[in-house]
């Protein structure tokens, strides 16, 4: 892989991590038509993800160190015995919410697999379902009344569903933001309070992900894989911070429709190519 090739997909990680289109989607794309499918292109595309985990502990570091601290502090309750949900300050209440949300993930690791088998392969028709798929469900969230939840007055059904929407989204195309991000509007959230719940869960996702893919396949890269994926995580961390400034900007606005049409018009160009190539070829 060049370092022109590890900056072009540094630019597309930042740009559709955060945004409702799918990062995943977009880097298989891109790599099916630059014929970089497999393992390799795999494991590039999830260490992408430690670009986007540094934007996201900048962008919102007053909330996540506020969190930190609070984790810590509850750790102490714990240990004392002082421990109670009765009164719980908004950012420990979020910390509770977040491990919950993350809990239906340990359904979903027993097909982290088939969802690499996906991504890594030279097919594109999951991506272009995907697509439409999600756009279908950026239309229904965009109909819904916004609700007013935050993470002081979630409950944990609310948190479970948001969870689970985030299980799904390692299928290329189907974006983990945007369906985390509806997510949190089904169960009553406004956009906004949906899109910080969603940045905060990518945290340990990423992090996560990334530290797994670096186990599997190891650490043994040679210095010049090492200074290409460095330029695409630090290309990758730099679009991110734009994207999600924009994002939040963009959605106290706005609705998802915008993003909506262009994954429709996105999922029947790629449907379109797979028919072509396929069955008309």
């Amino acid at each position: 892989m060049s370092w022109w090739d590890a900056i072009l997909q540094g630019i597309i990680q930042g740009l559709t991590e955060f945004l409702p289109v799918s990062s995943s989607g977009h880097l298989s794309l891109y790599q099916h038509f630059t014929g970089q499918s497999g393992e390799a292109a795999g494991l590039f595309s999830i260490l992408l993800h430690l670009g986007t985990l540094v934007a996201v502990c900048i962008a919102f570091w007053d909330t996540i160190w506020g969190m930190v601290v609070e984790f810590f502090r509850m750790i102490g309750d714990l240990l004392k015995g002082k421990f109670t949900f009765r009164t719980t300050n908004p950012n420990r209440r979020m910390i509770f919410m977040m491990i919950v949300a993350l809990a239906p993930l340990l359904v979903f690791f027993f097909l982290r697999d088939w969802y690499t088998s996906l991504s890594a392969d030279n097919d594109i028709i999951v991506e272009g379902l995907c697509f439409l798929a999600t756009a279908g469900l950026l239309y229904m969230a965009d109909h819904l009344v916004p609700g007013k939840k935050t993470a002081s007055n979630m409950r944990v059904r609310d948190a479970l569903l948001v969870g689970t929407m985030q299980g799904i989204a390692p299928l290329p195309g189907l974006s983990r933001s945007g369906s985390t991000i509806i997510g949190g509007i089904l169960v009553g959230t406004s956009r906004t309070v949906a899109a910080e719940f969603t940045f905060f869960l990518a945290i340990p996702v990423m992090f996560g992900a990334s530290l797994l893919k670096l186990v599997k396949f190891g650490f043994t890269f040679t210095p010049a894989e090492v200074l290409t994926l460095v330029t695409g995580v630090v290309v990758a961390f730099f679009v991110s911070i734009i994207a999600i400034k924009f994002l939040m900007g963009y959605i106290k606005k706005h609705d998802f429709k915008a993003f909506g049409w262009y994954r429709i018009v996105l999922g029947v160009l790629v449907l379109g190519y797979f028919v072509g190539k396929n069955f008309l070829g």
